[in-house]
């Protein structure tokens, strides 16, 4: 049988991508979140901890042993190699654990969050029919981040600085869903494309 017809949801820190995938889900799409795959993954006894405590030390590891963000956190946008290092051990379980999910689903087309889908392109693009991206001002971006506990402003633009720019997401869009006006917009923006969605994923499905 053929996989699910599969879009991949992606969009700059802030952009609202979450938001995005809950009204997708609430219309009847499965959702699989790649951000949900690596908590689970750095959780106490996750799957990737070995070799994130044996890269990193265990000033990253956390009193139950599951990863401590906030130190990690500090350590990659500190330092660029670490990041690349800590993207080294994630991205390979994150890929292999989001093939599954999606595999596995059972709904008409699943929506597949992954916040760097523009960095990790090549990796993903077996998977995905088509890609959606969450847009925004990045103000708005910047904004929204810096609300979110534990992050101040200087952080959320280092977290911004670190993605690859507004410009070469918005380049890789089949669709973009704008973000910038509020939950009306965003909900009929997501209703229009839940319908196209559909309608691509029966075509699909008749190929076959």
């Amino acid at each position: 049988m053929r996989a699910p017809y599969c879009v991949g949801l992606t969009g700059g820190v802030g952009s609202g991508k979450s938001a995005a995938a809950r009204l997708f889900a609430d219309l009847g799409a499965a959702v699989v979140d790649s951000d949900a795959i690596a908590h689970a993954l750095s959780a106490a006894d996750g799957a990737a901890m070995p070799a994130i405590a044996a890269a990193f030390g265990r000033e990253v590891v956390a009193a139950d042993g599951s990863l401590d963000r906030a130190a990690m956190r500090r350590r990659v946008f500190a330092d660029g190699s670490a990041r690349q290092l800590l993207e080294r051990i994630l991205h390979p379980l994150i890929q292999h654990e989001a093939q599954r999910q999606v595999a596995a689903a059972q709904a008409p087309y699943v929506v597949l969050i992954v916040p760097l889908l523009l960095e990790n392109l090549a990796d993903y693009r077996p998977l995905i029919d088509r890609i959606a991206v969450v847009d925004c001002d990045e103000q708005q971006q910047i904004e929204r981040t810096a609300s979110r506990p534990g992050v101040g402003i200087d952080q959320a633009r280092a977290i911004l600085a670190a993605q690859g720019s507004r410009a070469a997401r918005l380049a890789i869009a089949d669709d973009i869903i704008d973000n910038r006006a509020g939950l009306a917009e965003l909900e009929a923006r997501v209703r229009q494309l839940h319908h196209a969605y559909l309608d691509a994923a029966q075509h699909a499905e008749k190929k076959t």
